[in-house]
């Protein structure tokens, strides 16, 4: 039966791929790769895990042309924008690119399609500007039209408010400057662009880590907008002059719970039974002889757990608090 329509197929129906050992019917697959390549979500992953499909794999289920030229050149484009030396051409329907590694000092990049040869600047990507320094990146276009204009002060400043709110919604890729909408509900800040494959943060527009949201900089995991410079410092400063209280409250309530907690917890274990246990086949001295001895043996591991949590979280929390912390503080 296929995992995707639901059909049972023969086995021959079922193409093996290069990634992984998953399995889907023909005719799943090419539908699934056919969105993909629609879509531009290039590489493509498997329907049922996040290993990317072998280009030949891709090749050998998609059955137009049109779409695998497209595969190819989505793939292309790909790897071409996670390239920091990469510019393309301004010049409109010409979507070629120029190699520019090295050409920051002598920043006038041309066009090499034929028929083109459009001039452009390396750091600005615009047209070529000998006269003048890099245009700064345009303002935001306000909703109001001309029209607009002469309306009454409670509705121009009521469609700047909505500018400004559709402005917060889409933002540019830090790395290939792709158009990313999100919509602004306090949901996750950790962003992947679908074109370079970029991770960032919506809010700094910067590129991340898997630690960036532990960092003391003022962005958060959820919510609509950063900490301002006056809470992030007062938080700080919090965190340094509170952290041995709070780290010793913590290791306090910590080795107590986890010292009685874990035999308890085996005792009950035992006593409840579980799946496949053979409770009902002991005898009542059989029982308490096999609870006491899991409590006893708890009781001698449990000691070792809580050392080696408090002797390795405590100095993690230290290091994090009079280290990240105070540096962070320190800039």
């Amino acid at each position: 039966e296929c995992p995707l329509c639901l059909l049972p197929q023969p086995p021959e129906a079922f193409p093996s791929l290069a990634c992984c050992a998953h399995r889907s019917c023909w005719g799943c697959l090419q539908q699934y790769l056919r969105l993909a390549v629609s879509e531009s979500r290039v590489p493509v992953s498997c329907p049922h895990c996040p290993a990317a499909l072998q280009p030949s794999d891709v090749h050998r289920l998609l059955p137009e042309p049109a779409l695998r030229d497209k595969y190819e050149e989505f793939l292309l484009r790909r790897l071409l924008v996670a390239d920091p030396g990469t510019r393309w051409c301004p010049a409109p329907d010409c979507s070629y690119a120029v190699f520019a590694h090295g050409c920051a000092e002598c920043p006038r990049l041309t066009c090499g399609r034929e028929g083109c040869g459009t001039e452009f600047c390396y750091h600005c990507r615009q047209p070529w500007h000998p006269d003048g320094p890099c245009a700064s990146v345009p303002p935001v276009p306000s909703l109001a039209t001309p029209t607009a204009q002469l309306a009454q002060p409670e509705e121009l400043a009521h469609g700047e408010a909505r500018a400004q709110a559709e402005a917060e919604d889409i933002k540019v890729c830090p790395r290939c400057s792709a158009f990313i909408m999100k919509i602004n509900d306090g949901s996750c800040n950790r962003m992947n662009c679908t074109v370079c494959g970029c991770l960032f943060c919506w809010l700094c527009l910067r590129e991340i880590s898997d630690v960036h949201f532990l960092s003391p900089s003022g962005c958060t995991f959820w919510g609509k907008r950063p900490w301002s410079r006056t809470r992030r410092i007062l938080w700080q400063l919090g965190m340094v002059l509170g952290a041995p209280m709070v780290i010793s409250l913590a290791a306090g309530v910590a080795v107590p719970v986890i010292t009685i907690g874990i035999p308890i917890y085996m005792g009950r274990k035992v006593l409840a039974g579980g799946p496949g246990s053979r409770r009902s086949s002991l005898s009542g001295c059989q029982q308490c002889l096999s609870v006491t001895s899991s409590v006893l043996l708890s009781l001698f591991v449990s000691p070792i757990i809580t050392a080696l949590t408090v002797g390795v979280g405590v100095p993690l929390m230290l290091t994090y608090v009079y280290g990240t912390v105070v540096l962070s503080l320190c800039r």
